[in-house]
């Protein structure tokens, strides 16, 4: 006689309880609803909107409670298997990729924690070099900024003197 494999959401509840983890404890540690974690673990997979998000939440789960999570998942895809309502809408052949489902793939597999950093230092300095040589390159300004006939020193004067009239030769009484 044969025992039955435990289910799923059996065996992450199983080791949940063994290593002595609250519901609660395991939804804030994976970012994972607490609702979500119960219906794992009661394998009730119609609380899930599409199985990516079944394979995902079940694999993140496995992982924090250190266990295969590559066996989990196939397990649960052996489970899912048998479900009508869980299987993937195809149409005939098959999803159609295109161009930007391609770049969004690639765009997920990049490391952005070291990528960003890097991006961001190399646009510092793109920034800073062209600055630095606007900064070499910019006119320079000799003259005075100021339109012309407005400004216009007279070259008979002395720098720093005030203009003084001219004497008349007439005593000071005289003159009104």
């Amino acid at each position: 006689m044969t025992t039955a494999m435990p289910s799923t959401g059996d065996r992450l509840r199983t080791e949940r309880e063994r290593r002595k983890l609250t519901v609660s404890q395991v939804a804030e540690a994976t970012n994972i609803k607490a609702d979500h974690v119960r219906a794992i673990e009661a394998d009730d997979w119609g609380a899930f909107s599409a199985p990516v998000y079944v394979r995902g939440f079940v694999k993140t789960y496995a992982r924090y409670l250190r266990l295969n999570d590559r066996e989990v998942a196939e397990q649960l895809d052996e489970e899912l298997a048998g479900r009508t309502d869980f299987r993937e809408a195809r149409g005939p052949g098959g999803l159609r990729r295109g161009p930007l489902d391609f770049l969004m793939m690639k765009l997920a597999l990049v490391r952005w924690q070291i990528l960003f950093p890097i991006l961001l230092g190399l646009a510092v300095i793109a920034v800073a070099g062209w600055g630095w040589k606007s900064w070499q390159t910019r006119p320079q300004v000799t003259e005075p900024v100021v339109a012309p006939r407005l400004y216009q020193p007279k070259v008979d004067t002395v720098p720093g003197t005030l203009p003084v009239p001219p004497p008349t030769n007439a005593p000071a009484s005289r003159r009104r």
